[in-house]
């Protein structure tokens, strides 16, 4: 497989810093944006290419990165109208980054098999810290051969590589992590505001989580950031709100309850509802912290 030319369609969040470190690799770059403007100011800033469409990506790359929103964004990109499937090679590889519907992606693979295109769905996490510092762990559906010929490109954006089976099954294992992901935040954010609106000190409580049966690596890594009211997004309510929905559409298709994850989902969807859907998923306590009339903060602050 070819590793020059390399295309990466989404320059968000995520997907700004992982194609930065693709460059840094060595790798030719083209990329786009559904913002051309930001497209444009990347490739200017990069000294890499710029593609006018999906397709026109397709063209002059081998292999493509994908990394939207969602699932709807993820099908136009690949297989819409100036898509990356009317402009790719035969033999040619589409690598899916976005956390979307594992059935879409199941439907997209086939799709571009029978044009004769490659497919993995590879979601990824490890948020913009991991994608800044090359550190990303990703999850990957698809042909084991295919994504063993692309290993290089990955590991250029994060060591870390679980391959997961075939197409699809990359995203039911990312769908998982952030089921759990978003049941703790949930929880973290009843607990705090309850032990806080009784009169605990909040630096206390997270302590005690953090050394007992209830510490957990969102704990350890976003406590200190609610404490100091500090939730510009490394993934935002809004994304977690829409992950937790597609864990309970994978849920419902295969006749397994989540009762514990609509829960948590609701609360995501209160937060995103009362405005705070662009923040931080640690923002999200926010919206039981007015409702309760009660701010967990360091109280020395």
């Amino acid at each position: 497989m070819n590793f020059t030319d390399v295309g990466f369609l989404g320059l968000g969040i995520m997907g700004a810093p992982m194609a930065l470190r693709l460059i840094q690799a060595g790798h030719n770059l083209t990329v786009w944006s559904h913002n051309l403007e930001k497209a444009e100011e990347f490739s200017r800033l990069n000294s890499c290419r710029l593609g006018r469409t999906p397709a026109e990506v397709a063209q002059k790359s081998q292999s493509c990165f994908v990394c939207v929103g969602d699932t709807s964004m993820s099908r136009e990109v690949v297989v819409g109208p100036s898509g990356l499937s009317e402009g790719a090679a035969r033999g040619s590889l589409i690598v899916d980054c976005s956390t979307i519907s594992p059935t879409a992606s199941k439907q997209m693979a086939a799709d571009l098999a029978a044009k004769g295109i490659r497919f993995l769905d590879a979601p990824c996490t490890g948020s913009k810290a991991g994608a800044e510092n090359g550190t990303l762990s990703f999850m990957i559906g698809g042909d084991e051969a295919v994504f063993e010929g692309a290993r290089p490109l990955f590991q250029a954006m994060g060591p870390t590589l679980y391959y997961c089976g075939g197409p699809g099954m990359g995203l039911h294992a990312k769908l998982t992590q952030n089921l759990v992901l978003g049941n703790i935040v949930a929880a973290f954010n009843e607990g705090l505001v309850l032990s806080t609106s009784a009169g605990v000190d909040p630096k206390l409580m997270i302590e005690i989580l953090n050394n007992t049966g209830a510490r957990s690596g969102y704990v350890s890594a976003k406590a200190d950031a609610v404490l100091q009211r500090n939730f510009v997004p490394t993934f935002s309510v809004r994304w977690l709100e829409k992950d937790l929905g597609l864990a309970l559409d994978a849920g419902g298709e295969q006749g397994v309850p989540l009762t514990t994850t609509a829960a948590s989902q609701q609360q995501m969807r209160l937060a995103k509802a009362m405005g705070f859907g662009d923040e931080d998923i640690s923002g999200s306590i926010r919206a039981l912290e007015q409702i309760s009339s009660c701010q967990v903060r360091d109280p020395a602050d």
